[in-house]
């Protein structure tokens, strides 16, 4: 077996994982499913049991996709430098995606969001997992936080990246903790008041460092 198709076998396993479980519940499945819930976990959009097979495509198959491609099409080949730990990345997206699907089929099936807190504990697991790589992530356009400063230095990137990293790890626990702890009305606007903390204090950051660093240059 080819040694590339090998390594990627266990990606490959976990996007067919949804495709294996909706099969399985595919007859027991109404013909008119939701397929899409509030903040609250209250139905607010149905469709057809054809429609969770989109999603399925929508999900970890999308991501797999781009996670093939852009280190192919990556126009500087910073990406192919990150070696083991890109492929570790690919695996946590594709894997996350993967749960989520599960979790929209098993709620389609059974009519109901039984936690949608467990949605952001997903969320806040796969923050602190991406934010443990962003300080191996190398300087590219795919990956990371792009801005004009972090693309111009890679000084600026390193150092931006070090900072999100932190920001993202401790963010993402956050997000986990007020998720199990917290009322679920209270809960989403602390996931997007922390999520838009750690999404711009690094953009800010790295405008900051690249004007302290070009004037120490001066």
């Amino acid at each position: 077996m080819n040694e590339t198709l090998k390594k990627e076998l266990p990606i490959i396993g976990f996007v067919l994982l949804p495709f294996i479980y909706l099969a399985y519940l595919w007859n027991s499945l109404p013909e008119k499913v939701p397929i899409h819930w509030n903040f609250k976990g209250e139905i607010d959009d149905w469709g057809s049991k054809n429609s969770l097979i989109g999603i399925l495509f929508l999900l970890p198959v999308l991501t797999y996709v781009l996670m093939l491609v852009i280190p192919k099409i990556d126009p500087i080949k910073r990406i192919e430098l990150m070696g083991g730990k890109y492929y570790q990345i690919k695996f946590f997206l594709v894997g996350f995606m993967s749960v989520l699907a599960i979790y929209i089929i098993h709620s389609s099936n059974s009519l109901t969001l039984s936690s949608p807190s467990i949605v952001l504990v997903l969320i806040g697991l796969l923050f602190m997992a991406l934010g443990n790589y962003f300080k191996v992530i190398k300087q590219n356009y795919f990956l990371g936080i792009k801005t004009p400063w972090t693309l111009e230095s890679e000084e600026v990137w390193k150092l931006t990246h070090i900072l999100a990293g932190k920001l993202w790890i401790v963010g993402g626990l956050l997000i986990v903790i007020f998720s199990l702890v917290v009322p679920e009305d209270i809960n989403f606007y602390l996931f997007i008041t922390t999520t838009a903390i750690i999404t711009i204090v690094p953009i800010v950051y790295s405008y900051l460092i690249f004007k302290k660093l070009k004037k120490s240059n001066q």
